[in-house]
């Protein structure tokens, strides 16, 4: 009878514990203010839009997010429960910077995936360089004051009176992909030297940064530099080299950084903080040789994985059947697109869990 008992209780426990709710996440969605934005916005508007993804309290209903029309979704990104109230506790905080005409919500795979995970992520559409907007030769040339965005959300978000008692802002992680990795080290304290971009874009012009984006196809090298020169821009431009820090950030997550050949060695080995890069060994866009290498090189404390076959876009959202056939490039991967994911969550988790905990 003891061992019946015993046979019992553990089964008993294994039902209680497949009954408990998985965690929820929630979404709202938050408008910032920098004046800058008023610069790189179509227009002229200093606002900046952002999206937080957060534990919600359980049971919380979740509806699919997507990108594309109503009823013919071409990206999908998981689940969230629009509005739901926010789990008890105090959680810590990741800013995300999404990549070149790219936007929050297109990264929201792995916005919901931290949030699930037990951190608030809020993730910005940077003015004039988003997939939403317009996209606009300033939103693309002053790449430096995306780092304003980020800190302006989390202004915002300290002052809202629903998110701010659930974050610990003193618990601060960065995330960057592609231009957002640029962003992202720019923001942990990063000076960027455009000169220098300028001067390897000339020499290498065939790389894939310096490249015409295919976000912004007609924007060459040329007419960044003609239009870096203009009354408008100039005055911006001279501040590129600022220290655009945000204090108190602990741990720095990038995929598939671009634009690092903007940074001196030297200011990418000053950085105290750990970093952890997470790249594709077929990406032409950001090549690992001249980015993610760059900065494991000249960071000790820097971590890199390379994966095999996955290239530029792999990190993007999931495309629909109709995404494939309308989107193109965006969707066309020869790895696992969700391991992919998989992989960049878990070394993020490792690396946030370690810092941030």
């Amino acid at each position: 009878m003891p061992h019946a008992f015993v046979l019992l209780s553990c089964l008993f426990a294994s039902l209680a514990g497949a009954a408990q709710p998985s965690p929820a996440v929630g979404e709202t969605h938050g408008v910032a203010h920098t004046a800058s934005a008023a610069v790189r916005d179509a227009g002229r508007s200093d606002r900046v839009r952002y999206t937080a993804w957060y534990p919600a309290q359980p049971r919380a209903k979740e509806q699919p997010l997507a990108i594309g029309p109503p009823g013919a979704p071409l990206f999908e990104e998981g689940s969230s429960a629009v509005e739901a109230p926010v789990a008890p506790g105090r959680w810590p905080l990741l800013l995300m910077s999404h990549g070149n005409g790219g936007s929050a919500r297109m990264m929201g795979w792995f916005g919901t995936a931290l949030a699930r995970a037990g951190y608030v992520v809020v993730a910005v559409d940077h003015p004039g360089n988003n997939g939403v907007d317009p996209m606009t030769d300033a939103g693309s040339i002053l790449m430096w004051n995306r780092a304003d965005d980020i800190a302006a959300a989390l202004a915002s978000v300290q002052a809202d009176p629903v998110l701010s008692p659930h974050v610990d802002a003193g618990r601060l992680g960065l995330v960057g992909y592609s231009a957002g990795g640029f962003t992202a080290l720019v923001a942990a304290g990063a000076r960027p030297d455009m000169s220098r971009l300028i001067a390897f874009c000339q020499s290498s012009p065939k790389d894939g940064v310096c490249m015409p984006q295919a976000e912004n196809p007609e924007l060459t090298l040329e007419r960044r530099m003609a239009a870096a020169a203009t009354p408008e821009l100039a005055p911006w431009v001279a501040k590129a080299t600022e220290d655009r820090r945000i204090p108190n950030v602990r741990a720095v997550f990038l995929m598939a950084p671009a634009i690092v050949q903007a940074f001196e060695p030297g200011e990418l080995g000053r950085l105290e903080v750990p970093l952890s890069v997470v790249v594709g060994e077929a990406d032409k866009v950001a090549s690992p040789a001249t980015n993610s290498k760059v900065i494991a090189e000249a960071n000790g404390k820097a971590r890199l994985q390379v994966l095999p076959l996955v290239g530029h876009y792999d990190f993007l959202a999931d495309c629909t059947a109709l995404g494939r056939e309308r989107v193109g490039s965006l969707c066309q991967v020869a790895a696992d697109k969700s391991a992919t994911h998989q992989a960049a969550i878990q070394q993020a988790r490792v690396l946030f869990d370690s810092a941030l905990r």
